[in-house]
């Protein structure tokens, strides 16, 4: 990537990062997590990196992140030139480099790609390269199983378990608990006194589960009960993992603890390849259409008005696409790629938007570029304040933990002329997300978004098979007036308070589908023989539905139903439900939508249909 003779900012960066890696151990987590990304690209599934690895250049050069985590700089895929040091280059310090404006290359004349985040190393291991460090990887959720598999191919049988986790008991539930017992015994006593009482309930260890993603390593020669006792989860003989019982917490400090976690994201991704043929890392990260997106909807060449008053185009985008997500976007003003990872650092935080980064460029105190948005942030700027190198990191890490600043600490930074605002808003933080986490979450919505922008057939069709939570095909496939009908209703019902979670989701699922009409795009009435059991597909620039959006069809009826409609035409409804399996209750469904069409109730024909014939 950078030619033969390494520019000196790289080679500088590579020989540092690498000698804490190596010379702390922690080389083996990095050749582990390159092994599990590399079996899955290679199996044709992207992955997504999460926390502050993302911080680390080796990890983006082993394939690990794809977060290029080096300051903002020019590079030539033809003849390696690199630009880190001209003032145009200088003055993105801090941001990202496809914010930079386009050049060709002085030396062969070919367009210069842009590239570079600015994040520093020791975000993911301290100065000293002793932290501990924690790769955390987003795969597909449809290929996490097989991910998980693959670890014990690499470490062998028996040498990985599943991370187990202990749930324990809710105030709400012991509150219960507590009053049900005094009422038995028919005692009175006041809520303050149940409380009080409570608090030794609370936490009591009430079901053992597994932990989502986690996977637990034990060194070779070593025995897992010399850690922990294992088990099925929730005492399940059928389960087929066996997890430890320990809390991984209680155990991550003596064993390797590997985060291979589910995601839609990186399913998006691969749906959207497979229906396109187009590479999405090949999306440019500076198409000003798309971040037209983050500003209005004139790139989905709709108005607000046709969409319930939306203000925004990313409506479904994973990170930006909620109401809070889109009303910190309009709040926030985003003109740039580095303002929306800006934007995420805000989102995922915990009291460092509502009540803090909010109030202050309200005010005019701050803006986007100003206010604390990363935990990065923070370390940067005091050090470039002054302070020392090891002072700014422990500041950091204790503001990002939710630990606040000593006395000590504010006066520090009172004395390097860091201004009251920046030490109050410290002091409200409870958590604060990396950059580098937050860089891999725009870039992958980034790349999601130029599909909605280029090809919004193909990208409605993705979502609404990856990220729909309660898609009816009666209420949003039979056209636009008769979605609208049943919005309008939802409403009424939201307004009262009365609406359901099953029917919020469908609601959300109504948004998407209202722009997508408003875009101009339509549904085709389900045909059984040409749709799929699962996702939506795009015939002849309209979007086909997936057999399983008919109300009460599920994923196994509507996986019979494809497979049997490839056998040929169904004879009648009596051949169909012989064929397909599918239940009474759902065949009645599909002849009330039209969709078994001029299919006849029964394949005997009567006397008077042989003598017609």
């Amino acid at each position: 990537m950078y030619g033969e003779e390494l520019p000196e900012v790289v080679k500088e960066r590579l020989e540092r990062e690498l000698h804490s890696i190596i010379s702390n151990g922690f080389a083996v987590m990095y050749i582990i997590a390159q092994k599990l990304v590399w079996k899955s690209m290679e199996d044709g599934y992207m992955v997504g990196s999460r926390g502050s690895v993302g911080s680390s250049f080796v990890a983006y050069m082993a394939g690990i992140s794809e977060v290029n985590s080096l300051r903002p700089h020019y590079i030539c895929p033809k003849c390696h030139y690199t630009d880190f040091d001209s003032d145009l280059v200088k003055s993105y310090a801090g941001n990202s480099g496809c914010d930079m404006p386009d050049r060709d290359c002085p030396v062969c004349g070919g367009k210069l790609n842009k590239d570079g985040f600015d994040i520093p190393f020791e975000t993911f291991l301290g100065f000293k390269g002793d932290k501990e460090p924690d790769i955390d990887l987003n795969f597909s959720s449809e290929y996490q199983s097989k991910a998980h598999k693959y670890t014990e191919v690499i470490f062998g049988n028996g040498q990985t378990f599943r991370a187990g986790t202990i749930s324990g008991l809710a105030d709400k539930n012991a509150y219960g608990y507590v009053k049900k017992y005094y009422e038995r015994l028919q005692i009175p006593k006041r809520s303050g006194e149940i409380n009080r009482q409570l608090t030794h309930l609370v936490g009591i260890k009430t079901n053992t589960g597994q932990h989502p993603g986690g996977i637990i390593v034990l060194p070779k020669g070593e025995e897992i009960d010399t850690f922990t006792p294992v088990q099925r989860p929730a005492n399940k003989e059928e389960a087929e993992s066996i997890t430890t019982h320990f809390d991984y917490h209680s155990i991550e400090h003596n064993l390797l603890k590997l985060d291979i976690l589910g995601h839609d994201d990186p399913t998006m991704i691969r749906y959207l390849h497979d229906l396109t043929g187009i590479d999405p890392l090949g999306v440019p990260l500076d198409d000003p259409e798309v971040m037209e997106l983050f500003i209005s909807t004139k790139s989905l060449g709709i108005r607000p008005d046709d969409i319930g008053g939306t203000q925004l185009g990313c409506l479904g985008l994973p990170e930006f696409g909620t109401d809070f997500a889109m009303n910190m976007v309009i709040e926030a003003k985003p003109k740039t790629f580095s303002h929306l990872i800006r934007i995420s650092g805000l989102s995922h935080g915990t009291n460092v938007w509502s009540g803090n980064a909010q109030d202050l460029i309200r005010d005019g105190i701050a803006t986007i570029d100003t206010a604390i948005c990363t935990r990065d942030d923070i370390m940067l700027y005091l050090i470039k304040q002054g302070l020392e190198e090891a002072a700014a990191f422990k500041i950091m890490e204790q503001v990002r933990k939710g630990k606040g600043l000593s006395g000590e600490q504010q006066e520090m930074m009172r004395n390097a002329g860091v201004p009251e605002w920046y030490i109050e808003s410290c002091l409200k933080i409870q958590y604060m997300f990396p950059k580098a986490h937050a860089a891999a979450y725009v870039t992958m919505c980034w790349r999601i978004a130029w599909f909605k922008v280029h090809r919004p057939q193909d990208y409605y069709a993705a979502w609404f098979s990856i990220r729909s939570k309660h898609f009816d095909y009666e209420h949003i496939c039979c056209g636009a007036a008769v979605l609208a009908e049943h919005m309008a209703e939802y409403k009424r019902l939201e307004a009262e308070k009365k609406l359901s979670t099953a029917q919020k989701n469908e609601m959300y699922d109504m948004r998407m589908a209202q722009e997508m009409y408003a875009r101009g795009i339509e549904f085709l009435p389900l045909d059984l023989y040409r749709a799929k059991a699962r996702h939506f597909t795009v015939i002849e620039d309209k979007i086909m539905p997936s057999i399983n959006c008919v109300n009460g069809m599920g994923d196994t009826a509507a996986r019979a139903i494809e497979e049997a409609a490839k056998a040929g035409p169904f004879l009648s409804v009596e051949d169909f439900r012989n064929r397909s399996k599918c239940p009474g209750p759902s065949a009645e469904v599909l002849k009330k939508l039209g969709i078994l069409g001029d299919i006849p109730e029964s394949n005997q024909m009567s006397i008077f249909d042989l003598m017609k014939n």
